[in-house]
């Protein structure tokens, strides 16, 4: 079985506008409530793929709702924690101002709540896969993603980890079978610039040094690679396509990865499910279907 855990959920809030002026009331031309966060996300391109999986972590207030709603629409299986005060996150996404959008903090989170998610992760068994997967709310330490994996070490699990800077490098010591960095995050933990494939491949091995298992590297436009448990470097240049929505794009990649290792437990395979399944987010406005996707390995 799949979990994900999304520790900041989201109503993400989409608005195409003809100008917008600082100062002034701006009114959208088109708008859009989805739910968000990156291992929701994972949830739902892994159902587009025929996986199932099951998505945790932490709602609150009347937003809170409606995110576990609209998830269960889609036909997820939830096991959401819904908190008693403040609410869920709201993100306003400028869609026609590429990369502006003002996210939400999210509830305050307390030590109870907390206690109650690593009751629900007991339930996981050898040979699960876990994803831990986003941003955490002020009120959660760095530490967090580290003590849940510390508390399920050495059960057979296996452990996903698509977060940055502390949040990743504190979970490397629980030897994640995958993370996911992009170059702009592998080469901030490093104090470098990684702009090329090839630059990537020597910092991904010191995150394997670490701990990582499989470490696959998204670099937008210049494609990705991975290197995989066994030291096995893969490249492959960006698919040809017209990018309409980046949000998603790299969760999308982590879900076609899994999708293709469980398939056929075979890492180019999974490798070009991932490329194939995060240009596929890229080139859509939601995120991809299942039939895009194999459109976009055909491609590769």
């Amino acid at each position: 079985m799949i979990y994900t855990v999304t520790l900041n959920p989201s109503l993400d809030y989409t608005v195409s506008m003809d100008g917008f002026e600082l100062g002034r009331t701006n009114r959208t031309t088109s708008e859009q409530m989805l739910p968000g966060g990156k291992g929701i996300n994972v949830s739902i391109v892994l159902r587009n793929l025929g996986f199932e999986s099951t998505a945790l972590g932490f709602t609150a207030g009347f937003t809170g709702e409606q995110i576990a709603r609209e998830v269960q629409n889609m036909g997820l299986c939830t096991d959401f924690i819904h908190i008693n005060s403040g609410f869920s996150r709201i993100n306003v996404k400028l869609k026609d101002y590429d990369g502006t959008e003002i996210n939400g903090m999210g509830p305050a989170i307390e030590p109870n709540y907390v206690e109650a998610l690593h009751e629900k992760l007991k339930q996981l068994k050898a040979g699960d896969l876990l994803v831990l997967a986003g941003s955490i709310p002020k009120s959660l330490p760095a530490a967090i993603y580290s003590e849940i994996l510390m508390r399920l070490q050495n059960r057979g699990i296996l452990f996903v980890v698509d977060a940055t800077k502390e949040l990743l490098l504190n979970a490397l010591q629980y030897k994640p079978f995958l993370i996911k960095p992009n170059n702009h995050e592998l080469g901030e933990l490093f104090d470098v610039t990684l702009d090329t494939r090839e630059a990537v491949v020597a910092y991904a091995k010191k995150l394997q040094e670490k701990g990582a298992g499989n470490v696959l590297v998204s670099l937008a436009g210049q494609g990705a690679v991975l290197v995989d448990e066994t030291g096995t470097v893969h490249m492959l240049a960006a698919p040809r396509g017209k990018l309409v929505n980046a949000v998603g794009a790299g969760d999308s990649m982590v879900a076609g990865f899994l999708a293709g290792w469980l398939e056929k437990k075979d890492y180019e395979h999974a490798f070009r499910m991932g490329v194939a399944a995060g240009s596929a987010s890229a080139f859509s406005a939601l995120l991809a279907t299942g039939t895009e996707i194999e459109q976009v390995y055909a491609s590769l």
